[in-house]
């Protein structure tokens, strides 16, 4: 029983690697691997994301910043310096888990919308501050010539879009397992009895701030290592790409795919990360459009695409099985008669 219960849980990680193989095989046009490689990099976030909002119940709108200040380290450590892009990642990494450790000791002391408003602030601070960088980064638009990863001789530019697709989602796999080893951990049920009670939790035993900081320092550094890679791909990183509008789309991504549910992240960063390549004839109310999905998605799906895809598939077969036996009544005779 074990077994088998260990073989259905590898199931979903199965089902990505194999989609993940085929789409390359499938769709040889490089924008639309681009593009996939673009949905692997908002998925580290939303995962992150996830972990914070949907398993520990601490609500983020300023998470476009730690995503920024990632990007915008290791971009300017090898722009300014010379480093090494995969030295540069290890140190934005470390820089940004430090602001988030120190952001978050107050911060997290607050509850509900106070908690959201003050990291709302906090990513306008992060954005506003990007903004002011043009003595820095010698172009008042951004960061550019951010030099990309490459092992030996092989680099992972633009022109080679499937390395990038490849190394992208290899980090997201690993993400993704590290996460949902964490959630079926003590830690996981740590952040699910914080998420229902704190009082509770508290009762229980639980070091409530020292859980709150950990998640909330794991989820950033998620964030900023999504930020690493999207300033290397990228060559070319600009403040507009960490403003709150960002925010707000991982938030969407989070509420629409599940929240407290990995598998909710990775649907959501995908069906919004296409959203706007489907919805170019109002590209310029697309926020009105996130704003929308995110108010319907909390009316009518509260537990997400994730929670309520197995129901909807099941009254659709449930639908069909009953067609079915209508047009072959010989089929009932046949139960009735065997009952």
């Amino acid at each position: 029983m074990d077994t088998r219960k260990s073989y259905v849980k590898h199931i979903p990680i199965l089902a990505l690697l194999a989609f993940l193989i085929l789409f390359p095989l499938i769709s040889t046009n490089r924008y639309h691997i681009s593009v996939m490689t673009l949905v692997g990099i908002y998925t580290i976030v939303v995962v992150g994301l996830n972990l914070l909002m949907g398993f520990a119940g601490q609500i983020s709108l300023g998470h476009a910043g730690f995503f920024g200040i990632g990007a915008y380290c290791s971009g300017l450590l090898n722009v300014k310096l010379g480093l090494s892009p995969w030295v540069t990642a290890v140190m934005a990494i470390i820089f940004t888990a430090g602001i988030a450790y120190l952001i978050g000791i107050p911060t997290l002391r607050l509850k509900g919308h106070y908690l959201a408003m003050a990291t709302l602030g906090f990513g306008e601070v992060i954005f506003v501050v990007l903004s002011k960088l043009d003595w820095l980064t010698g172009d008042p638009d951004g960061l550019p010539g951010i030099k990309p990863f490459s092992i030996w001789r092989m680099q992972f530019n633009s022109n080679f879009a499937i390395g990038q697709y490849c190394l992208a989602w290899g980090v997201v796999l690993i993400v993704l397992i590290l996460s949902l080893n964490i959630t079926s951990s003590r830690v996981g049920r740590a952040f699910r009895a914080i998420h229902g009670s704190e009082m509770a939790a508290s009762g229980m035993g639980v070091d409530i701030a020292k859980y709150k900081v950990q998640v909330f320092v794991l989820s950033a550094v998620y964030a900023a290592v999504a930020g690493c890679l999207y300033a290397h791909f990228r060559a070319f990183i600009a403040p507009s790409t960490f403003h709150l509008q960002t925010s707000i789309r991982l938030v969407t991504m989070v509420v629409v795919g599940g929240m407290g549910n990995i598998w909710g992240a990775v649907l959501g960063s995908i069906l919004l990360t296409w959203l706007p390549e489907w919805l170019t004839v109002v590209e310029e109310y697309d926020i009105m459009v996130y704003g929308m999905l995110l108010m319907g998605a909390m009316i009518f799906m509260p537990d997400g695409l994730v929670g309520r895809l197995p129901i909807w598939f099941r009254r659709l077969y449930q639908k069909l099985y009953l067609a079915y036996k209508r047009r072959r009544p010989d089929i009932l005779g046949r139960s009735d008669s065997g009952s």
